[in-house]
């Protein structure tokens, strides 16, 4: 019983329990923009499938990260993913409300999107926990362990209040270009460049999010005109 009395261990834990809150936004977005389009019998299941999936990568990326971050280009690739990503769940939005769900009709696609989704808006999560815990497994473990109600609680909040205010599938897709765009200027092989002109990462995280919505709008309205024509 040391160890919990230890006050070393709460303070971290603290740190890790706050930077889950604010960290864990992001990917609880993803996964209820990915899983609102599915039968609501199914979205229960996408949201803890995904979860499930978002902390199994976390616990893979905690060994990782950091090697990860070190290759040059890898953060690009990344931040285009999530921009792709950004753009079909946007993109099919219309056409799943007013053509049956054909972005994601079924589980196993709603639950890849949020695993490449997760895959790259996780590593920051990693990394900031992985260095709230000062190398110590149990607030390590600990810190995964609280990131899955989290999540679970955030995904599930989230559709709920899209389907109420739908301006905040909008807004969704948004975070999801304003993180693409910040990943993109993250990586090392543009480390120079942005330290230079420390501004170019609020304009590649804007571009980002202004990208998603006018491409993602634009594939929607393309989708109900074809609609209409059948």
């Amino acid at each position: 019983m040391e160890i919990l009395s230890n006050p070393d261990l709460w303070i971290g834990l603290l740190k890790i329990i706050w930077i889950n809150i604010i960290l864990s936004g992001d990917n609880a977005v993803v996964i209820a923009l990915a899983a609102r389009a599915l039968p609501p019998d199914q979205q229960k299941k996408a949201v803890m499938l995904g979860s499930a999936a978002a902390v199994v990568l976390r616990i893979v990326l905690t060994i990782v990260a950091v090697k990860l971050l070190s290759l040059p280009y890898l953060q690009i690739i990344g931040g285009l993913l999530l921009l792709w990503i950004g753009v079909q769940l946007l993109g099919g939005e219309d056409e799943g409300e007013e053509g049956g769900g054909k972005q994601h009709s079924t589980l196993a696609s709603a639950v890849r999107t949020i695993l490449i989704a997760d895959l790259v808006m996780s590593l920051d999560n990693v990394i900031a926990v992985a260095a709230a815990a000062n190398g110590s497994m149990v607030l390590l473990v600990l810190g995964l362990a609280i990131s899955i109600p989290l999540v679970i609680f955030g995904s599930s909040l989230m559709i709920k209040l899209m389907n109420r205010f739908p301006i905040i599938i909008m807004l969704g897709a948004a975070l999801i270009g304003w993180v693409g765009g910040e990943t993109m200027a993250s990586d090392v092989s543009l480390h120079d460049a942005v330290a230079a002109n420390p501004s170019l990462h609020y304009v590649a995280a804007a571009v980002g999010a202004v990208l998603v919505v006018a491409v993602g709008k634009l594939l929607a309205s393309r989708g109900r005109q074809q609609a209409a024509q059948h």
